[in-house]
């Protein structure tokens, strides 16, 4: 950036000389008065102003290895105790972080309220510590002489409810996210950090995770509750949570002593939430086969599915390199055919194994959890993953053809009436992370948010999906470009772990244009940074099918409520009147330019009756059809706080739902596209 000026010459021709007499004159007095002034007094400094300099992480390694022990046996006040020893070579100031910045999360999402009760001793002299003013998740110490390491004690104090943050303790389940539960020296990369974890779990309890103990072996608690784990660098660590729980199964879904094998760890409220017919199992099985196909190479030593099943433990969805940590409704299993999203999840944090934690974009790649991070690319990162997820859901059988076609009728259909795409492009949406923005809106057509680069993204691949096929005679496709970028051979550090090999835009262009030569930087681009109005729908017409409208809703509308545990789903009325109801009548979302924004409707309102009889979504169904000709305008009372207001709305319609049409004759290559390999 250009310092501002703090002054601007104005005058013209005439004064040049004068100004070039009097310049140096001026320049020997501003030499005297800083002189003077430094000799007087001196202004403030980042150590006067009480700012510290957080040292710059290095790639050196941190002497000796931290010991870290964690109680987490406190079920009902959800506290987890923390012991950890952290070996130091030399006395004097030594600065300590608490994870910000995590991969997976895009953003500054790690909660530093809940670490409470921070005591550091040396011995049995206890050391003070001063939290910087700038970034409070950093701890300034100073080492006494003579120390060799230094002992920290402190709680992590678990949501007790959602408003508080997720559920990650409840009194069957337990996940142990390490970052939450560690304080790292400032100035080393993570992987230069060596951690030996402990864990004490509740009496009979399993443990599932991608540690292994010093055997290689899943580790399992001993008869007074604790489970050791083998010393790993900080970053796998982190890398690596863990679930817990009293009614747990573990299924592997390789046949035995399969190189690298794959495992899903199952842990659910009661014993039953765990039992799978052969079919569903056998669906997970086919994930991983037609992963294989896919990529064409596992970069991996194991991986862990964490899945819970439960009504209690908060739900989630988060990659890592050799597991992933998934969270679903009770009746994942029992309900099979009503849980379409929840499907679609562990194929989407699988995918991230490839893409996002092995190929990681190289701006956002960071040496440590407190350097932030840069999201440009998140529209490969989480868009390809979105796209595949998709796609491999239906090749593996977890969801069907039609299934999968009315997930990606309801993308395209909500994308394409974004219309706030005209004033914030796909590219800008990639800033969400780090802009903090993790709070629902209230206009999120108009507002945008981080989900459109999901989603767009997924649109934008099919677009390249169905151009590669196109203009190769369908003798490729993008599962090309899969194989030939994720797929590439790496390199493992001595320790074990796997090295992230880092790509950037012009690193996906080449590989695009390896498969199929085309100018895809400005396909890309276009679809980026452009604020035309509609979706990229490009890839749906080249595969045969269209989107359209039907007055009923799909399988996947249906049962559309949330994949991780959430409230009954609200009433979709969003492509008609333009609203999503609630079942106690409050507006989640109005649509920005819809016939109930132009009624001045607002999120949070509540509909308490439609044509003068109390709101249920098949009166309001109803009223809408019965107006589609004109007879009979919708009349709605709403209440906004202590007021109420009568609305009407003659909106003639009727239902409308989202679906893909065929059409034509010609070659269906969606179908190709989500057909088993």
């Amino acid at each position: 950036m250009t310092p501002p000026l703090a002054h601007q010459a104005t005058t013209g021709h005439a004064g040049a000389s004068a100004t070039r007499l009097l310049r140096p004159l001026c320049l020997a007095l501003l030499s005297a008065w800083a002189t003077h002034a430094s000799a007087q007094a001196t202004g403030p400094t980042a150590e006067t102003a009480g700012v510290a300099t957080l040292p710059a992480p290095r790639d050196e390694a941190w002497p000796g290895v931290i010991q870290l022990h964690v109680d987490s046996t406190e079920l009902d006040q959800r506290i987890q105790r923390v012991r950890q020893t952290l070996p130091v070579s030399k006395p004097g100031k030594l600065t300590l972080l608490y994870p910000r910045w995590l991969p997976g999360t895009h953003g500054p999402y790690n909660d530093i309220g809940g670490l409470t009760g921070l005591i550091i001793q040396a011995g049995s002299q206890r050391v003070a510590w001063v939290r910087d003013v700038t970034d409070p998740y950093a701890f300034h110490v100073e080492v006494p002489a003579g120390v060799k390491a230094l002992e920290l004690q402190f709680e992590y104090l678990a949501p007790l409810g959602p408003e508080q943050g997720r559920v990650n303790m409840s009194r069957t389940i337990l996940g142990v996210q390490w970052n939450q539960l560690l304080l790292y020296p400032a100035g080393h990369f993570a992987s230069g950090i060596k951690v030996q974890a402990r864990l004490k779990l509740p009496e009979g309890w399993q443990q599932a995770s991608a540690l292994r103990d010093a055997k290689g072996q899943v580790p399992q608690a001993g008869k007074d509750g604790w489970v050791d784990f083998a010393p790993v660098s900080l970053e796998t660590l982190v890398d690596s949570p863990l679930f817990a729980g009293k009614h747990a199964k573990r299924i592997e879904l390789d046949p035995p002593k399969t190189d690298k094998p794959v495992a899903l760890n199952l842990l659910a409220d009661e014993a039953s939430q765990l039992e799978a017919t052969p079919a569903q199992i056998e669906a997970h099985r086919a994930l991983v086969l037609q992963s294989d196909k896919l990529f064409g190479a596992r970069h991996w030593r194991h991986y862990d599915f964490l899945l819970s099943l439960s009504k209690d433990f908060g739900g989630i969805g988060l990659e890592h390199h050799e597991s992933s940590e998934n969270g679903v409704r009770p009746d994942y299993f029992k309900e099979w055919d009503k849980s379409i999203r929840a499907r679609e999840l562990l194929p989407h944090e699988y995918v991230h194994s490839w893409n996002g934690k092995f190929r990681r974009p190289q701006d956002l790649w960071t040496p440590q959890y407190n350097v932030p991070m840069r999201n440009s690319l998140l529209w490969v990162y989480e868009g390809m993953t979105q796209y595949w997820g998709h796609v491999l859901a239906a090749r593996s059988g977890l969801t069907t053809p039609a299934q999968a076609r009315d997930r990606l009728a309801h993308v395209a259909a909500y994308l394409n009436a974004r219309v706030g795409r005209t004033w914030r492009n796909l590219q800008d949406t990639t800033n969400e992370g780090t802009m903090a923005s993790r709070r629902d809106k209230a206009w999120r057509d108009w507002q945008r948010s981080g989900g459109d680069y999901y989603d767009e993204a997924t649109l934008i691949w099919l677009d390249a999906d169905t151009l590669i096929r196109e203009k190769s005679g369908d003798t490729k496709s993008l599962d090309d470009f899969a194989k030939a970028f994720f797929g590439i051979a790496t390199t493992r550090h001595a320790d074990g772990s796997i090295k992230p090999a880092t790509y950037a835009f012009e690193d996906v262009v080449r590989t695009l244009n390896e498969v199929q030569p085309h100018d895809w930087a400005k396909f890309l681009r276009e679809r980026l940074d452009t604020h035309n109005p509609g979706a990229p729908l490009d890839g749906l017409a080249r595969s045969g099918w269209k989107l359209s409208f039907a007055e009923q809703e799909s399988e996947f509308a249906r049962h559309a409520e949330s994949s991780r545990g959430g409230k009954e789903r609200a009433a979709d009325f969003q492509h008609s009147l333009g609203v999503n109801v609630a079942t106690d009548g409050k507006l989640e979302q109005v649509v920005w330019g819809s016939p109930a924004f132009a009624a001045k409707l607002a999120p949070g309102m509540v509909l308490v009756a439609v044509n003068m009889e109390a709101y249920s979504a098949e009166r309001l169904s109803a009223a809408i059809t019965a107006n589609k000709g004109g007879k009979a305008p919708l009349q709605l009372l709403l209440r906004q706080g202590e007021r109420f207001r009568s609305v009407s709305l003659d909106y003639r319609n009727g239902l409308r739902y989202p679906v893909l049409e065929r059409v034509g004759a010609g070659k269906d290559r969606l179908s190709d596209i989500q057909a088993a390999r």
